[in-house]
């Protein structure tokens, strides 16, 4: 019989990333995501950062947001509180991240 415990391989938050960053070196972060995530889990995200998006831009109402993307206002609001968590030089980060991606046109 073995001493050894078993417990998974993977257990911290920071593995995830990690994970991600070696695949996004090795241009393969969306295959990683793909096989990470289920296509719901991906509109999901997708969603999620249309909301912080959104938040960050201030034009739209959390009643507003809700309607566009069709989630609940309960979602809108844990992304708000979410936000609240982090310091001004983190969310003018995120904005202009969100900004460089958003389509042109």
């Amino acid at each position: 019989m073995s001493n050894i415990q078993e417990t998974p391989e993977f257990s911290e938050w920071q593995q995830v990333v990690d994970i991600l960053r070696q695949a996004a070196s090795e241009e393969k972060d969306d295959t990683m995501l793909r096989l990470l995530l289920t296509p719901d889990e991906r509109t999901v995200l997708l969603s999620r950062v249309n909301i912080l998006h959104e938040l960050l831009n201030g034009e739209r109402s959390q009643r507003k947001i809700s309607e566009l993307l069709g989630v609940g206002v309960a979602t809108i609001t844990r992304g708000s509180n979410e936000l609240k968590h982090h310091d001004d030089e983190t969310k003018a980060w995120l904005a202009n991240l969100l900004e460089q991606q958003r389509p042109k046109g």
